[in-house]
């Protein structure tokens, strides 16, 4: 029993993320077809992405602030 779990598990999750992928990609071509807002779709884009990279960046500190905190050796070899 238990050595099923993990294919059934692996196999919903890609199921449910190619179909999150494909009504995504399906949403953006379709708004992206529409040409008088296609800046607005750019922008958006834009948007996004500095929010990603802003996130990512915020985790990164936070988690490096963490590990100060709790005494980790943080160092290369």
């Amino acid at each position: 029993m238990m050595d099923w779990i993990p294919i059934v598990f692996v196999t919903f999750k890609v199921l449910v993320l190619g179909t999150g992928m494909f009504f995504a990609i399906k949403w953006h071509y379709d708004q992206g077809k529409k040409e008088k807002e296609k800046r607005a779709v750019l922008r958006a884009g834009g948007k996004v992405a500095a929010v990603s990279v802003l996130s990512l960046l915020s985790l990164g500190l936070v988690t490096f602030v963490l590990a100060r905190m709790l005494g980790l050796d943080l160092t290369f070899p």
